[in-house]
This record gives C-alpha cells, structure tokens and sequence, in this order.
C-alpha cells in the first residue's frame, strides 16, 4: 500500500502545476488511464473473441437443430466446438477482471487512516472542496447538492448516466442480436453456453450498477470507476464498431 501511495504522490506532484489542489484526484484519472493501457490488449482480443464466437454462430444452429430438445448434449457440443476453434465463450470478462485490483487499491489507500504505520496524507487531497477519501453521505450531511463538493458528485452523476444510458442501448442492441440468432431454429432454447444466456439477459441494466458504486465509494474509488466506465465505452465504440 505504501509503494502505490507514493506513486499517487508522485504522480499528484507532477501534475500540480497545471492542476494545483485538485492535483491528486487528476493522478488518479491518469492512474487509471495507465491501467486500462496496460489492459487494452487483452480487450483488443476480446473483441476477436466476440467476432470470432459470431462466426461460430451457424455452426451452433445447426448443433441445436442436430441435437433438439436435448439440452445436456447441446452444452456438451457447444463448448467442444469452442475449444475445437480456441475461442473462449468467456474471454470478454477478463479485461475488466484484472482492472479488479487496481480498483481495491484506491478504495482501500482512501479508506485507510494511516498506511505503513504512519498518517495517510492522501486524506488531505481534494477535488474542488471534496475531499478523495470523502462519500456521497459526508456530502448530504455537511453541504447538500449546493455545495461545492455536491456539485462535484452531480457532475459525476451525471457522466455516469450518459455512459451508462449508452452502455444500455448498446448491450440491448446485442442482446437483441443474439435472441434473434437464438431462436432461428424453431423449437430450440436461448442458451448457447451453459449460464451464460441468463448473463446476457441482465447485462444490459448492470450498466446502472455504476450509479450506486459511485455513490458508496470514497471519491478516489469513484474517480477510477467514472474513468473507466468511460473509457469501456470509447474503447468498446471503436473495438466493436
């Protein structure tokens, strides 16, 4: 925790003379923009997962056709053909998986008092009045939506909806698509996989999920998650296009 305090630190010095007091919180939008650099290849591959898994598509039709109502020898078939053709029906999950840590490490450098056995300073950092180490409920109590540091969480709120609304119509594009190649054979089920038909039903309102991290989160946490979210949605725009 100490070494990944200091490169906060470190960072929030470099970045103080273009943004003075709000210095550590841009450390932090530039912190996670060097994650999800370092994770961007594997979306890349990710997103020849998808496209190659979409060209799997006939092939699985016609293994639903072969195999009917039998749903255990569909699964058993299905994923044979995966592995046959080295594509992974779970491949998308891994970039944001490994963004997992990165994400524990702000949560717990803002929520710890003292790190390594001494004060923590990150607590005194802040983005226009709201301290990093702060939540939405320290706002409600001391300031409300009026107050410098309420304006902050709104403005968050507010990329957070966007992304989010966008994230939706997005994934229920997709999950339109893949309903419609479902049940192009008649009399056959919506699973492919075995859990992942009821995944791809509930993912397109996950987006909203991000609404209520943000708001329990200390703010360094909520930082990393808006600029991440954003990110996914530029990279997911021009990867998936």
């Amino acid at each position: 925790m100490s070494a990944f305090a200091g490169l906060v630190e470190h960072l929030a010095d470099l970045l103080q003379p273009l943004f003075h007091a709000s210095a550590a919180a841009a450390a932090i939008v530039l912190f996670t923009a060097l994650v999800r650099l370092l994770v961007h290849p594997l979306s890349r591959a990710a997103a020849r997962g998808q496209r190659a898994r979409a060209a799997l598509q006939p092939r699985i039709a016609e293994l639903r056709e072969k195999h009917g109502k039998d749903q255990e020898a569909l699964q058993k078939a299905v994923l044979e053909l995966h592995a046959a053709e080295k594509v992974s029906p779970l491949s998308g999950c891994l970039p944001g998986l490994l963004q997992l840590p990165a994400f524990f490490v702000l949560y717990h450098l803002f929520s710890s008092s003292t790190i390594g056995g001494h004060g923590n300073g990150l607590l005194s950092h802040a983005l226009l009045g709201a301290p990093l180490g702060g939540r939405w409920s320290d706002v409600l109590a001391d300031g409300g939506f009026g107050s410098g540091a309420g304006l902050v969480y709104l403005a968050l709120f507010a990329v957070v909806a966007v992304v989010a609304t966008f994230n939706f119509r997005r994934a229920r594009r997709t999950t339109a698509a893949a309903v419609a190649v479902a049940v192009a054979v008649p009399g056959e089920g919506d699973q492919q996989v075995p859990g992942v038909g009821a995944v791809t039903k509930a993912m397109p309102y996950l987006s909203y999920f991000t609404l209520v991290t943000v708001a329990v989160v200390p703010l360094a946490a909520a930082l990393y998650v808006v600029t991440s979210t954003t990110w996914s949605a530029v990279e997911r725009a021009v990867l998936y296009r």
